[in-house]
């Protein structure tokens, strides 16, 4: 099971107040301190209301002891709560918590579920609802939250019964972070909030069916000589395995366990877009990221391995880009391990296959004993690869270059910040030229792909971890989206830095414009909009806003606003015709990857309107 510094707050605090009475509202603030719970992100409305008083009340208790209080961030809008929610968990592990009404505030948080439950992050949304008595009879501000959440969450309760609150909330933080981590739903009317009865300091509801599959997958945790011996005699056999490693090794804290395993075994590592920072970029044995947009050289590793071991990753569309069976074609085998039985055999079949922990299925296959690593020819190629199809783009074009800008900022800042993002081209260029040292350091929208995710993100993230550096890598476009929270940032004075590469557009639609709809812009081109990002920002009270028109100005203010104490904005005009490449079209497989004119490509022909341009390295499989 996912492993969660929450937990041993939940222990310490346990039976503090049981046996008190006091409303359902106060039981929710007792049940989020014992949880660890030291930020809440949410909106108010009046079916909450009972529970903002609450962490009012609760903080005035805790006035000489400030380090038990809980922050209560307001954000512009409810979904943004969801979202810094969602990127104070993926910054620190932990559970993130956002509160909302009824209603339009329930149903403004249904984005940021989904994005949860896309890219298994564990969040819990505690939602007010009507009155109980008025419930199915269209009240004012009523929305059918359970029916609604239902379809994008891990769980959801309503509670009708105000002697099962607190168990009922505390089984939501238990569903979120264990397994596979999700995001949970409790529902609760506003006649419980104001219900008053026994606070009781422990007990949670019994799933049995969910209960049994953690059992099950903890028991299971120890592979067993059988399961070791088959995995090692594959690995024997095989002259070119390669790691495919997602999220699920950043969920479960095995990244130093992957480490381990890829060095003991000389094994190449590829990453998803989750998976991004399980192991340094600049590793020997790190190919970057596979996928739609994944390096050349990763992709082409895909292609020639003959041994594939999946760790926590999916074989989503944007990595198997639909067509599975051409995905890995020359692996004569494949291996999977992931936390969720679901995902086992879903998309691709897989010939060894584990249900477990990422962290304790590689130290079990660590603790054989064996002595098998991967033939040096394979080593060879594989860096051959890196070498060949590195990573590249128009380094002599006058206008800047958006892939220059994320280079100079990984450089100065070594790696080590925490990088959110938005959804576009933006975002690929983060994950494609940044140097990501460390896990929980990039923050984006995997599943969903939601624009105006990055900002809200960030902003949650400082508060799980305000002593980082958190840059909120954006696109003008992705950005409008809730351009709102820069307000926020400012009125808490988090010290996020906004990092705008403004294309004049939707640049990644436009790509697409070009190259499958005959270059009409239909809705994609921004030339004409009159936003002024650096005015908007500094009404919204930014101590430093600049903008960069030219490349001879870059290094300077790009130093200025890391530098700068407090939140700080910096857009930058970058070239509207850079495009992302490499790209795997729509059906396509790696084979047919487009290069762009200035990555290599072993392909001859042309793909999509684009000339992969470049002599064919020989394949020496």
């Amino acid at each position: 099971m996912t492993r969660n510094p929450n937990v041993a707050s939940q222990v310490l605090q346990r039976s503090e107040n049981a046996g008190e009475p006091m409303s359902g509202a106060d039981i929710i603030l007792r049940v989020l301190s014992e949880q660890g719970v030291d930020t809440v992100f949410g909106y108010s409305g009046g079916a909450i209301l009972p529970t903002y008083d609450a962490v009012f009340r609760f903080n005035e208790l805790h006035e000489k002891t400030p380090e038990r209080q809980i922050k209560l961030v307001v954000p512009a809008n409810e979904q943004a709560a969801g979202f810094m929610a969602a990127g104070y968990a993926r910054a620190s592990g932990k559970v993130g918590v956002f509160m909302v009404t009824s209603g339009p505030g329930a149903t403004n948080a249904v984005t940021p579920i989904a994005d949860c439950n896309g890219d298994s992050v564990p969040v819990v949304l505690i939602c007010g609802q009507v009155p109980r008595a008025v419930i199915g009879t269209d009240a004012f501000q009523e929305a059918p939250v359970f029916n609604i959440m239902s379809a994008c969450a891990k769980q959801v309760f309503l509670v009708t019964d105000p002697t099962k609150l607190e168990q009922t909330l505390r089984t939501a933080f238990d569903i979120a972070r264990t397994g596979r981590p999700g995001p949970v739903v409790v529902d609760v009317p506003k006649d419980i909030q104001n219900w008053v009865g026994t606070y009781h300091g422990q007990g949670t509801l019994q799933f049995r069916g969910y209960s049994d599959r953690l059992r099950m997958v903890a028991k299971g945790a120890d592979l067993g000589e059988d399961k070791r011996d088959e995995f090692f005699e594959l690995l024997a056999q095989s002259k070119r395995p390669l790691l495919y490693v997602g999220g699920g090794v950043i969920a479960a804290g095995a990244t130093a366990e992957l480490r381990q395993f890829a060095e003991r075994y000389k094994v190449p590592v590829v990453t998803t877009l989750m998976g991004l920072g399980a192991i340094p970029v600049k590793h020997a044995l790190s190919l970057g990221m596979l996928g739609m947009h994944g390096s050349a050289c990763a992709n082409y590793a895909v292609e020639d391995c003959d041994y594939l071991i999946a760790i926590g990753a999916r074989f989503d569309d944007r990595v198997a880009g639909g067509r599975p069976e051409a995905f890995a074609p020359r692996a004569r085998y494949v291996a999977h391990i992931d936390i969720d039985e679901a995902e086992i055999g879903k998309v691709k079949r897989a010939h060894w296959t584990h249900v477990g922990d990422a962290r304790d299925a590689l130290l079990s296959l660590m603790g054989d004993g064996r002595d098998v690593q991967a033939p040096s020819e394979w080593l060879e190629h594989v860096q051959d690869l890196k070498r060949a199809y590195g990573m590249n783009y128009d380094r002599h074009n006058p206008a800047i270059q958006p892939q220059y800008v994320i280079e100079r900022l990984s450089e100065m800042t070594g790696g080590r910040a925490i990088i959110s993002t938005g959804v576009g081209q933006h975002q690929m260029w983060a994950a494609q030229f940044f140097d990501f040292v460390g896990p929980r350091n990039f923050l984006t929208s995997g599943s969903m792909g939601t624009m105006g995710f990055g900002l809200p993100a960030a902003i949650g993230a400082q508060f799980a971890q305000p002593d980082a550096l958190v840059i909120d890598i954006d696109g003008d476009g992705s950005i409008r989206m809730n351009v709102g929270e820069l307000e926020t940032a400012s009125t808490y004075g988090v010290p996020v830095k906004v990092l705008l590469l403004n294309n004049l557009g939707d640049g990644m639609i436009r790509q697409w414009q070009h190259l499958y709809y005959e270059g009409r812009l239909c809705v994609s081109d921004k030339t004409l909009h009159r936003k002024d990002f650096v005015m908007a920002a500094q009404a919204d009270g930014f101590g430093f806003a600049a903008r960069v028109d030219a490349s001879s100005e870059l290094d300077a203010k790009l130093k200025a606003f890391l530098d700068f104490d407090g939140p700080a904005f910096l857009e930058v005009m970058i070239d509207q015709n850079a495009d992302v490449y490499p790209m795997v079209g729509p059906g396509q497989s790696y084979s047919n990857m487009i290069t762009g004119p200035f990555i290599p490509s072993r392909n001859r022909q042309k793909a999509g309107g684009e000339g992969a341009g470049r002599q064919q390295v020989a394949d020496m499989f």
